[in-house]
């Protein structure tokens, strides 16, 4: 495929998170880039823009792959090095995470734990979860003190705020000298890159907004609800153990909190159901009762593209577009290797990270490359 030299200049298609990293990459290595957008700066079409931002691998390890988890841990290093590049601050928290349950839940945080285990037996460099009691919540959590009668601390996980980023990467983009094209759509199809007048790539970034040209892609519905409870002081994510709708609370700054736990297997973009939403915000009262007078800031849906194997992949067109997709709900946790990876893969035409994180590169009109192939 083609190796990337510098300057070039670049097409990125949607300015949602990897659109906007990308650019970012780009341009400070002299790229002249710019992006074509659907919708608008706020990110209002995009994924990221609906996301609770937490980067927990370990947590996520009981519902995905091995790949998916290294990528996590990848990403704990790597966001601080990229948020450092920005104009404007971006709120980063390594806390760890709290996982706790109610006293009928117990046997499903027996099995959740279980599964935690089994994914540090596989993958050793995650850190041990610690058991926390009654007695140590007062310490691990205060304001869940005497709420729970037992918990597991997940350390060294995090989560930053999506909209600030968002934001930053715009206005340094901008900077930077990226021409955004904004409330453009645009297709691969229309572009000729490499003839005269034409970029020399380009990117394809669009996430469900690529099914006309990727048609495994498919979306998976969620649900968030964002509040304002004064009442509330919560110093990392919490997720609750429950069996029908498993809830996480990611505070934010200044007494924000993103709170989610659908997962519908759906491309319905339109409003919450009252159902979904009522369960949600009960769970969120069982945690704490100061939500009860919380001021609900939004309640929003978004969903998220993703591939039939639930993980994400680069696929070239030809040897001047290639798309980078399949993010699923780990947008915030897989981005930045998925970024070096596209790197790796624009400078050289081959990546050792898609074989550490077993991500798949697909040729043109070919079965999808190999991780070992791609290296």
């Amino acid at each position: 495929m083609l190796a990337l030299t510098a300057p070039s200049h670049i097409a990125i298609l949607g300015a949602g998170l990897m659109g906007r990293l990308l650019a970012l990459e780009l341009a400070r290595e002299g790229h002249r880039v710019e992006v074509f957008e659907a919708k608008g700066p706020e990110a209002d079409g995009a994924a990221a823009r609906v996301a609770a931002a937490m980067l927990a691998p370990l947590a996520e390890s009981a519902i995905t792959e091995p790949g998916v988890v290294r990528m996590g841990q990848y990403a704990l290093t790597r966001w601080p090095e990229l948020i450092a590049q920005l104009d404007a601050p971006v709120y980063f928290q390594q806390n760890g995470t709290l996982v706790v349950w109610h006293r009928q839940d117990a046997p499903d945080a027996s099995r959740l734990c279980g599964l935690f285990e089994k994914n540090r037996r596989i993958n050793p460099t995650l850190p041990a979860l610690e058991s926390v009691s009654h007695a140590q919540m007062a310490t691990v959590e205060p304001a869940l003190q005497g709420r729970f009668q037992q918990g597991v601390y997940l350390p060294g996980e995090g989560q930053l705020d999506n909209r600030q980023l968002l934001a930053a990467l715009e206005s340094t983009l901008a900077r930077l000298g990226v021409q955004f094209h904004w409330h453009i759509a645009r297709e691969t199809t229309d572009f000729a890159p490499g003839n005269a007048g034409q970029p020399d790539l380009v990117l394809d970034c669009r996430g469900l907004g690529a099914r006309t040209e990727w048609s495994a892609l498919r979306g998976i519905r969620g649900e968030v609800v964002r509040v304002h409870a004064p009442e509330v002081t919560l110093q990392r994510p919490t997720r609750l153990v429950h069996p029908r709708y498993p809830l996480y609370i990611a505070p934010k700054q200044d007494h924000v909190f993103v709170i989610g736990a659908t997962e519908i297997e759906s491309d319905d973009m339109g409003p919450a159901s009252v159902r979904s939403t009522m369960e949600l915000l009960s769970a969120l009262y069982t945690v704490h009762s100061g939500f009860a007078e919380a001021r609900i800031l939004e309640i929003a849906t978004q969903c998220r593209p993703t591939l039939p194997d639930n993980l994400p992949a680069l696929r070239w067109l030809d040897e001047r577009v290639l798309q980078v997709n399949g993010l699923y709900r780990h947008g915030f946790m897989i981005s930045p290797a998925m970024l070096d990876i596209t790197l790796q893969v624009l400078r050289s035409g081959a990546t050792d990270l898609a074989r550490q994180f077993d991500v798949a590169v697909h040729l043109p009109h070919t079965a999808p490359q190999t991780a070992a192939q791609a290296a």
